[in-house]
């Protein structure tokens, strides 16, 4: 048996069950799992499937932020690496959000090189998101906001995967070019 796709697949139902009743932001409001497997599927790739906990945290990457999940049921369910992998990239939803914005670009120098890895593929991931769906009622400034953010929080991600960083960079200048960043 392969307990790595084993583990795999109980982190995707998992996600999908936490996120049940999440939707995307943008018009086409498609179910957030969507995103989380972009997210882990990039990774996947960029590691040519070589590291388990990383695709694994980008299932799992909004689940304390954005759900009622705590990061000691990630440790039990998934193990110590996930769960404190989950935690480094996890907002502090108590801050306002443009602390917390002002934080991750402040801070993701500073994160180990599997979280500034996730950091890339969810950016990456919201870029191309911003593309297909923006978010109803967003502003074209918001827009462009946004993609400004995302290239200062990856700009510290950068040398540490090619493949990851092209289909960030793909993903920003498509975003900067439509919204006139």
């Amino acid at each position: 048996m392969n307990n790595d796709l084993v583990k795999l697949s109980q982190a995707t139902d998992y996600a999908a069950r936490q996120h049940i009743a999440q939707r995307r932001k943008g018009e086409r409001a498609e179910p957030y799992i969507n995103h989380l497997t972009e997210v882990a599927a990039m990774l996947a790739e960029a590691t040519e499937g070589a590291d388990l906990v990383l695709v694994i945290g980008g299932l799992l990457h909004d689940t304390v932020e954005d759900t009622d999940t705590r990061p000691e049921e990630l440790a039990q369910r998934f193990g110590r690496e996930v769960a404190d992998l989950v935690q480094e990239v996890t907002d502090d939803k108590s801050l306002p959000k443009d602390v917390r914005k002002r934080l991750q670009v402040e801070t993701t120098p500073h994160k180990s090189v599997r979280a500034k890895l996730l950091k890339l593929a969810d950016k990456t991931s919201n870029l191309r998101g911003l593309m297909t769906s923006p978010p109803a009622g967003w502003t074209r400034e918001r827009l462009r906001d946004y993609v400004v953010w995302a290239e200062q929080v990856v700009r510290s991600c950068r040398g540490l995967n090619p493949r990851l960083e092209a289909q960030f960079d793909a993903a920003y200048d498509t975003a900067r070019r439509h919204f006139s960043v």
